[in-house]
This record gives C-alpha cells, structure tokens and sequence, in this order.
C-alpha cells in the first residue's frame, strides 16, 4: 500500500447559498457556517481528508470575498499549508477545477467535493475512494453516485452501466434533473444514482480531457494561471485571462463527452443541505419532532425548525413550521416548502431602490 499515489483534496468554495436566507448570505455563505455540528460545513469538508499518510494539503478554490474567511477557518481547523485559489469572477465548476489542476502535480490524485456538503459516513466515503482510486490512476475519470432514498427531482442523476471492478461501474450517461414521474421510475430501475458533484481523477488526465472537449478553457485557465499573482497561501489568478473563459459546468464540460468515466455507487449519508427542510430532516429532534438553535421557548409545538442567531424566538401552539431569525431579519415558511426561499429573494430583488441599497447591505451581505 506504499507505493499508492497521495490524494490532493480540491475544495470548491464559491457557493452563495441563498437556499439557507437569512443565515446563509454572500458574505457568509452556507459552507461557512455551523448548521450540522460545532465545526462549520468547510471545517468538516476538511476533516474528512486529514489523513496525512493518504492526502496532501488541500487546494481550496474560492472567491476574493470570501478569501480572510477561509485563511481563519483553515487555521482554527489546523490546516496551515493549504493552497486558496481565489478567482476573479464566478466561472462554474469546470474552470474553478481547471485552476486547481494546473496548480497541482500532472499525476496527483485531485479529490474534488463541494464545501457544503453533509457525508455522516466518512468511512464509506473513504472506502468508495479507495476503490476506485486504481483505475482513476489508469486515467479514469470518477464521480460518485448517491445512493437515492426517494424520487428526488432537485439533483441530476447518474445512470449506471457494466461493473469494471467490483463496486466501480461504467457511466452510462448522465441525466438532468428529472421530473417526479421519471425520477420515480429511475428509483424503480435501480441502476440511478444521484449526482453529488464529488469527482476523483489525476490532474493531467482532466486537463487532457478538457484540452480535448473545451480546449478554449484549458488555454485561458493555463494563462491565468501562468500570470498569477501569488501572495503566501494565496493565488490569484489573472484576471483577464480566467474572464476569457467559458463559464460552465464539468459535467456538460468534460464528464458527459469523455469516454473513460466511472461511477462508484456509495450509500454515505450524503446531503447537500439545500433547503431548511433538509436541515430539520438532518438534525436531531426532540420528542415533538422540533429542531431547536439559539434562545427558543416553545410550547405546545411540533415538527417545527426554530433556529436563533439573534433575538428570543416563544413559539406557542405551532406545527409544521420553520421559523429563522437573525438580527435583521426573520423568516417564516411551512415546513415542505423551503424551496421557496428564492421567491423571497427575488421579490426584494425587486422592490424599491431603497429597499435595495437596504437588501445588498443586509441580506446580500
């Protein structure tokens, strides 16, 4: 076991994560948060690589505004040789991986996972890494399929083709996110996974990749790379060259075209934390199925979410409710419906320029 290549996590960070308005902002999004554990979602992303026999220092890839946010998690986490790349502007996920991978060894292992994700399994997430780590040093490319629990139709899916090794399948074809009927019908097939977003493969094997399915990218990715300005743990990219890129995703990018690209099936206890919902789902609850955060008094109250950063929430006579509250702002939904939380983004979007200049200060950070 010796002789097997060392893993470079590659943190992607640059999620806005208005899902979880109002305590989820641009200025502190979601995966700088301590919603699921004391440790923030970026924190615990971090954990599940510090096996330092197994993983190099990770290269996390950021926005600027967000850049003294990361320096003092990575600290207060122990991590002090880390790598921040901070990109100019936002690019999607293709190009943020693309800085990474020019930044890292052509035969590093690059383990790339979303910052904001929930695994309650590390060891399976591990286990699946492992099994598919000797092909992927063949010059596979993997990702990783959740194993679905319900017709979902809020994720993509990945459909699973012939075993290649044990566990470790041929990609089939990937699938926008579906329709409830459809999405039912895949859980029924059983040969569907969900698409985590969470990718392992040699950093030379997806810039070849890339070079040959979106070869304008690679150029303008290498350029801003080549022209960085570098400051200690900080890289920034040039700025010019990364804006010349296309902006798009490495699933349409790269994942759907290249030929060599497996699936690793993992049941992990896996979740994206996108709405309130899933939070209430995730978190323990008491013995009326209430979720409770911060300075909360409820009574006669059940399957509620009330979470406090700010002032004393008193819930009387309640059910089936989320109920947010911050300093400046409170929210209050059904429970079921917290997707709708981009409704209320989009109306104060909408309203008044002073109401506005008000939104950018407070909700937007």
């Amino acid at each position: 076991m010796t002789d097997r290549r060392r893993i470079t996590p590659v943190i992607l960070s640059g999620g806005s994560g208005t899902r979880l308005w109002p305590m989820s902002r641009t200025s502190t999004p979601k995966q700088f948060l301590s919603l699921t554990a004391e440790a923030t979602m970026f924190q615990l992303t971090l954990e599940r690589t510090r096996d330092g026999g197994r993983f190099n220092a990770p290269i996390v890839v950021s926005n600027t505004a967000h850049a003294d946010l990361i320096s003092a998690q990575l600290q207060e986490a122990g991590v002090t040789n880390g790598t921040i790349i901070l990109e100019p502007m936002a690019r999607n996920t293709a190009p943020a991986i693309a800085l990474a991978a020019l930044a890292a060894d052509a035969d590093d292992l690059l383990l790339v996972m979303p910052s904001d994700h929930v695994i309650n399994d590390v060891e399976a997430f591990r286990a699946a890494v492992e099994r598919v780590a000797p092909l992927v040093e063949q010059g596979w490319l993997a990702t990783f399929g959740i194993t679905p629990n319900a017709p979902e139709t809020g994720y993509g899916y990945i459909q699973r083709g012939d075993a290649i090794e044990p566990g470790v399948h041929k990609v089939t074809r990937f699938v926008e996110k579906p329709d409830f009927t459809t999405a039912q019908a895949y859980l029924l097939e059983g040969n569907f996974s969900w698409n985590g977003g969470i990718f392992l493969f040699t950093a030379g094997a997806y810039l070849e990749a890339l070079g040959t399915f979106a070869p304008d990218m690679l150029d303008a990715t290498r350029k801003a790379i080549d022209e960085a300005y570098r400051e200690g743990e900080r890289v920034y990219p040039d700025a010019a060259a990364f804006g010349a890129s296309p902006s798009d995703s490495i699933d349409y990018a790269v994942m759907e075209k290249a030929e060599r690209v497996a699936v690793v099936p993992v049941d992990m206890g896996w979740s994206d934390v996108g709405s309130w919902d899933a939070l209430h789902a995730l978190a323990v609850r008491d013995e009326h199925g209430n979720v409770q955060s911060g300075e909360v008094h409820a009574i006669d109250t059940r399957n509620c979410l009330i979470r406090s950063d700010g002032p004393m929430v008193a819930a009387v006579g309640i059910s089936n409710l989320i109920v947010i509250a911050t300093d400046d702002a409170v929210l209050i939904m059904p429970r079921g419906e917290s997707q709708a939380v981009k409704r209320i983004i989009d109306r104060l979007k909408g309203v008044s320029h002073a109401t506005l200049d008000f939104f950018s200060r407070r909700i937007a950070g």
